[in-house]
């Protein structure tokens, strides 16, 4: 144990399985020893330790690195945690010098620095997986900038849209996620090393240079903050629950689609399951997945801030909990991402089943006020008479498009043959010839932007 002196008798092994974290913390193997091969050239920089003794630490650091890459080094589930683990090892090949490299740290900064450093590598892999989502939901859109399907509020056709435009609302929200987790990383990206325990330290550390050999834009300001603070850990949570819910949001659309209720779309076979009893089911397992993985991520966001609520500062034992809330978000995470990207990449578009739900749902009722609005009908009485005819072809089994001129004339003498060409589903859409409107023209110039921005970026 790195502690044992103090001590006369040695840990209960229940106590040591209970106390230790590298059953899950040994993923951090690469940031231990890339932190540790900085701290050992900037003591040998400053004259704190022998620069060879620096150079056997560096060189026997980057050895067991190859080792427990290449599996000749299998780490000790007994260690207490993965930097135990590896400094015991270093110590146990090259001896005395190998005891120097913890001078002038603690790992209250070292695991500190670890998670930091995992984690900046972690969000730049979800951003890399979210552009690739962007993309296949981009190249989606620009297959169907045409399709007509209904928009719904409540739960209830509202108004035409196109799918294009649909898909892109998803777009937007990845975009926003992309700005939250570049914001997340940029305080991610601060150096903690060198606040040792919680009061810095005697030794004359240069901890600009650690910064710059590890790649940190800057460095903690306050020692006590530097080892205590989890903010950018709970802020990295907290983005990938909101992308979660947006996931989630896409997921449950894709089930709906999937339905026969509304066969809107078909999931490739590679994409769906079955079921062990029926044998005409064709279940779409993944999203669902996906909607109940989000209520895990939920719930990592909560163990974390509960874990944190009460904590006085520096740091706590506590805190060692942070990691498998991390660490199981980001793999959530990305597992569903890089389902979700195939899957809607190879997804069937069911465009003349959305074009029947869309004449059906009367969706096109408030191109029809807005018709006598033109007509000099002010728009509640255009909204009354709309209304009428909508409650008669309810009545009737007919649809608006399906109504004669003599049946529109009876609620208003405003309607003539122009009628039809105004709420034409095909018309409706295009009119809505607004900025973030469903109007072709404008879902494509929306998607050229973000395609030059992710090129830019």
């Amino acid at each position: 144990m790195l502690w044992e002196g103090r001590f006369k008798k040695e840990i209960d092994s229940k106590t040591n399985d209970f106390n230790s974290s590298i059953r899950f913390d040994s993923r951090m193997y690469k940031e231990d020893i890339k932190g540790s091969i900085a701290h050992s050239k900037m003591l040998a920089k400053q004259g704190i330790i022998d620069k060879e003794e620096s150079k056997k630490i560096v060189d026997e650091l980057n050895k067991i690195q190859e080792d427990i890459e290449n599996n000749t080094l299998e780490i000790n589930k007994d260690a207490e945690d993965i930097h135990t683990f590896i400094e015991g090892e270093l110590t146990k090949r090259i001896g005395s010098a190998g005891k120097r490299l913890h001078t002038a740290r603690s790992r209250n900064d070292q695991v500190a620095l670890d998670i930091r450093m995992y984690l900046k590598n972690d969000i730049k892999e979800i951003i890399k997986l979210l552009k690739e989502l962007l993309s296949t939901l981009i190249k989606k859109a620009e297959e169907n900038l045409n399709t007509v399907m209904p928009g719904y509020t409540h739960m209830q056709r509202a108004q035409p849209i196109t799918f294009a435009h649909h898909l892109m609302a998803y777009v937007e929200m990845i975009l926003r996620d992309i700005e939250r987790l570049q914001q997340t990383y940029n305080r991610t990206n601060v150096m903690p090393l060198g606040s040792c325990a919680l009061a810095g330290t005697t030794y004359n550390l240069d901890r600009n240079y650690v910064k710059d050999l590890l790649g940190f834009s800057e460095i903690t300001k306050n020692s006590l903050d530097g080892v205590s603070d989890r903010d950018f850990a709970i802020e990295f949570i907290s983005n990938i629950s909101i992308i979660m819910m947006h996931l989630s949001r896409l997921s449950e659309e894709i089930v709906l689609w999937c339905s026969w209720e509304f066969k809107f779309i078909e999931l490739d076979d590679a994409f769906s399951t079955g079921s062990s009893i029926m044998p005409q089911k064709k279940n779409p397992d993944i999203t669902e997945l996906v909607r109940g993985k989000t209520g895990r991520v939920y719930g990592n966001l909560m163990g974390i801030l509960t874990m944190m609520k009460g904590l006085p500062l520096a740091y706590n034992k506590d805190m060692q909990e942070d990691k498998e809330f991390i660490f199981d978000t980001s793999d959530t995470v990305k597992i569903c991402i890089t389902t979700l990207i195939p899957m809607i990449n190879t997804m069937n578009v069911l465009k003349e089943n959305m074009r029947k739900a869309a004449l059906k749902g009367f969706i096109n009722a408030t191109d029809c006020a807005d018709y006598l609005v033109r007509k000099g009908i002010p728009f509640r009485d255009a909204y009354k008479a709309t209304g009428t005819l909508v409650a008669y072809a309810i009545d009737n089994d007919k649809t608006l498009d399906e109504l004669s001129l003599d049946e529109y004339r009876k609620i208003s003498d405003k309607f003539d043959e122009g009628i039809y060409k105004a709420i034409d589903l095909k018309t409706c859409v295009m009119k809505r010839n607004v900025i973030g409107g469903p109007a072709p023209n404008q879902v494509e110039k929306r998607i050229n932007e973000i395609k030059k921005s992710l090129v830019d970026r």
